[in-house]
């Protein structure tokens, strides 16, 4: 089986989808304008550095959905898919997931963003298999600021990846993966792949793609 996974904050997608969220739902007045934005400004640096504590960004990130509930929480991310993602949306990215699809390939999203923001994104992608942070829910099926499982972030990638190959009765030796990412946050499921793909790289993956000799593909300008 050829699987092509990719990435999709600075992959996919020229903008980070969970920290555009944040900033969408400052503009919507659902979080205070100025501590907000420290917070979120100071995970995404976190991030960008590799020393992100998912856990707890997760439950930043998610804590005002969580006390909005699930119907506004969808109003608002449909308003966020018009006004944000879909004109991020570029042609160059739809049509190499095409490509991928159209060889025949089994195309799946593995981002370290949760469900709530990615699914939706992945759907205007054409791809229905996603893989993201799981968000645990509570008794009502409402999400608690929690994640479920574990992350696929960093290693939590390669492990979501061979827990989805198990289910499939597969192992690493029973496909070909190749994958596309920009961030060296994601250097051991890049590590894993037969052909990893250093798409828009971040300067540190730029260097360690030219150093191995692997490809680099700048999708966006």
């Amino acid at each position: 089986m050829n699987l092509a996974l990719f990435d999709l904050d600075h992959t996919l997608l020229p903008i980070d989808s969970d920290y555009a969220w944040g900033e969408f739902s400052q503009r919507i007045g659902w979080t205070d304008p100025v501590s907000f934005k420290s917070r979120n400004d100071q995970f995404y640096a976190d991030y960008q550095a590799g020393i992100l504590d998912i856990h707890d960004y997760v439950r930043f990130a998610t804590d005002a959905v969580r006390q909005k509930g699930a119907t506004e929480a969808e109003k608002a991310h449909l308003q966020f898919m018009q006004e944000v993602i879909l004109p991020s949306v570029k042609p160059a990215a739809l049509a190499l997931v095409k490509q991928h699809q159209d060889a025949g390939d089994h195309v799946m999203i593995v981002t370290a963003t949760n469900e709530f923001v990615t699914r939706p994104i992945a759907q205007v992608f054409g791809v229905s298999e996603l893989i993201a942070v799981e968000l645990a829910r509570d008794s009502q099926g409402w999400i608690t600021g929690e994640i479920a499982g574990t992350p696929s972030f960093k290693e939590g990638k390669v492990a979501r990846v061979a827990q989805w190959l198990a289910t499939r009765g597969l192992s690493w030796t029973d496909v070909h993966i190749t994958f596309y990412s920009d961030s060296v946050n994601d250097l051991p499921l890049l590590e894993m792949a037969q052909t990893p793909v250093a798409t828009n790289p971040d300067a540190r993956l730029r260097q360690l793609a030219t150093d191995r000799g692997w490809r680099t593909l700048q999708l966006f300008s």
